[in-house]
C-alpha cells in the first residue's frame, strides 16, 4: 500500500459516516498512479465538499504523499 492510497483511505473514513463502506483501490497506468475512492451511496458528498474544496485538498494531500515515493498520483472519485 502506498503511502497515497494510506492518506486518502484515511481522510475519506473520518469523513464517512459508515467508515466500512470505504473503499480505496490503488492502480498504475502511463506511468501514473491512479487511486480510485469508492463510498456508499450518497457519502461521496461528503468528501467533495462545497465547490470541491475538499476534494481538492485530498488530492493536493495524496500527491505530497505520492512526491515522497517518487510518484505522479490522481485521485478519482467513485460513486457506486
Amino acid at each position: 500500500m502506498s503511502r497515497a492510497r494510506a492518506v486518502v483511505e484515511v481522510v475519506a473514513r473520518a469523513l464517512a459516516s459508515r467508515p466500512d463502506d470505504v473503499v480505496v483501490v490503488e492502480s498504475n497506468r502511463r506511468g501514473q498512479q491512479i487511486v480510485e475512492l469508492s463510498m456508499a451511496r450518497g457519502e461521496l458528498g461528503r468528501v467533495i465538499g462545497r465547490q470541491g474544496r475538499t476534494a481538492a485538498a485530498v488530492r493536493t494531500l495524496a500527491s505530497a504523499a505520492g512526491e515522497l515515493e517518487g510518484l505522479r498520483v490522481s485521485v478519482d472519485f467513485r460513486d457506486e
